[in-house]
């Protein structure tokens, strides 16, 4: 049987990895600047992380809801003390468009509402929902597209507040920070008039915190950089298991839960409670959220002298670099003789960093060093 061939792949097997490095079967050692699209959020194999899952292996490895899971509660407590948001309640599933989905249906059954709105650029996922609201028509099946879904201007609360007036709008979802789309920031009046509209129409306002959650830009959410920003719902996976497929939706307090609801079957399994409160744990007892915070303001400010960055985007340790050229070829070039994964974008020019937040400082700096050198070419 072959593989369904569907990924254009990087020409290297990667066989070991540890913090931010990653070595071939050949013994070649790789910088990972990329994460595994923002995935890794504590570093490869991380000892704490790897005894938790071990540890809970050893005990059990699944059971389904249908029964107590007390590490359950575990996550639940953990991440509202860390996240500053212990009053939301939690859903746990297994991946980011899984958790949009159910982000889609917590709104739509709130409201009494079938339309939704997102943003141009926008990626929340592959599934029949989280698609129609992708700004991808090359991945929106016939099946899956919505007269009633609408992918609006990125900024533009005119257009938002148009489409609201219709009177059949649900929920608006927008990314903390756009990942796919290039590493693009919403203005704080932007989301505070989101917000603003939001409540004055009745509908929902879903962040994706898919990609820019858990520490990555220096808060534990991006939305968090804009103060006054109380959202209905919080979609979230990627960083949240550092490998480990887990998801979750923040449900905030207005939300009222009945049995049947909502449902999963692997979703907020052992194993997968495990790794979410390693991850918490290294977080907390590395002070992650900090150095992401620290780290990307330096590289940030460091990559806007190279001659040949036109732009940089971005807040803590989710980086958005558009070249005076395409960025494919150095990428390639970056893979190929410096040894560093970078990642893509929507945007031919664009490179995007998404390193573990445990990344050093002279490893960021070897990056600085290989990207001056392409660039000068």
């Amino acid at each position: 049987m072959k593989l369904f061939d569907v990924y254009p792949l990087i020409p290297v097997t990667i066989d070991k990895a540890l913090g931010a490095q990653l070595w071939d079967e050949n013994g070649q050692e790789y910088l990972d600047l990329y994460g595994g699209h923002a995935v890794i959020s504590i570093g490869h194999t991380h000892p704490h992380y790897v005894k938790r899952i071990k540890d809970q292996l050893d005990k059990m490895g699944f059971y389904s809801n249908s029964i107590q899971i007390p590490i359950q509660k575990d996550y639940a407590t953990k991440l509202g003390e860390l996240s500053g948001l212990p009053d939301y309640q939690l859903f746990l599933c297994n991946s980011g468009a899984e958790a949009n989905e159910n982000a889609i249906k917590m709104a739509s059954f709130a409201t009494g509402k079938p339309g939704f709105i997102a943003f141009s650029g926008g990626f929340h996922g592959r599934t029949s929902g989280a698609v129609a609201l992708t700004d991808n028509p090359k991945i929106v099946a016939p099946c899956n597209a919505r007269e009633d879904f609408h992918i609006l201007p990125f900024g533009d609360l005119e257009s938002v507040e148009k489409t609201l007036k219709e009177g059949n709008i649900a929920g608006i979802i927008i990314e903390g920070i756009q990942g796919v789309g290039g590493i693009q920031v919403p203005s704080p009046a932007f989301l505070k008039g989101l917000a603003d509209l939001a409540n004055q129409y009745d509908a929902k306002l879903i962040l994706d915190e898919v990609q820019s959650g858990f520490g990555r830009t220096g808060k534990f959410f991006a939305f968090q950089n804009v103060e006054g920003i109380n959202p209905d719902l919080i979609s979230m996976a990627k960083g949240m298991g550092n490998g480990f497929p887990i998801g979750g939706l923040l449900i905030s307090p207005e939300f009222q839960a009945s049995y049947g609801l909502l449902g999963t079957t692997f979703g907020g399994n052992h194993l997968a409670c495990a790794a979410g409160i390693a991850v918490l744990e290294v977080m907390e007892q590395e002070d992650l959220i900090t150095n992401s915070q620290e780290l990307g303001e330096k590289v940030i400010a460091e990559l806007k002298t190279i001659p040949g960055v036109k732009e940089v985007r971005g807040t803590g340790l989710m980086i958005g670099i558009d070249l005076d050229r395409e960025a494919g070829p150095v990428r390639s070039e970056l893979v190929n003789k410096y040894k560093i994964f970078t990642g893509s974008a929507s945007k031919k020019e664009t490179i995007r960093l998404l390193p573990p937040l445990s990344i050093e400082w002279n490893q960021l700096n070897s990056f600085l060093v290989a990207l001056k050198e392409i660039l000068s070419k």
